[in-house]
């Protein structure tokens, strides 16, 4: 695995492990407040991540255009935006509510990105 996909896929392993601590750390306190945060991590994060590196892999055209890195660093940047803001917003910081608003309209800036990268790339005769 190499370039854009090897970077999903480390990102996906950070997701995996921050949204397990956040997981362990609400069984251990009781606390469940935060389960938006980590479903958001785990799914948001690791899972879309995964799919992510495993598309570009597959399809290593699509991983040497420039707007695949672009893809990326709009996922990684507004990802992290996401779930910290949701995290603060949940733990009570109200003016966080607007980076959370933020990433998740540059997350679904960076989905929509990917479905224009992967549907030709899929539905194509080569």
């Amino acid at each position: 695995m190499q370039g854009v996909a090897r970077n999903f896929f480390t990102l996906a392993i950070i997701y995996a492990l921050c949204g397990m601590a956040l997981g362990i750390h609400m069984a251990i306190s009781q606390d469940h407040g935060q389960m938006p945060t980590h479903a958001h991590i785990m799914v948001a994060g690791w899972l879309m991540s995964t799919v992510f590196a495993f598309f570009y892999h597959l399809f290593p055209a699509a991983a040497g255009r420039t707007l695949a890195m672009v893809h990326f660093w709009l996922t990684a940047v507004s990802g992290v935006a996401l779930v910290v803001g949701l995290y603060l917003l949940l733990a009570g910081n109200e003016a966080m509510e607007a980076v959370t608003g933020i990433g998740s309209m540059g997350f679904y800036a960076a989905m929509f990105l990917f479905a224009f990268i992967a549907l030709p790339t899929v539905y194509s005769r080569a």
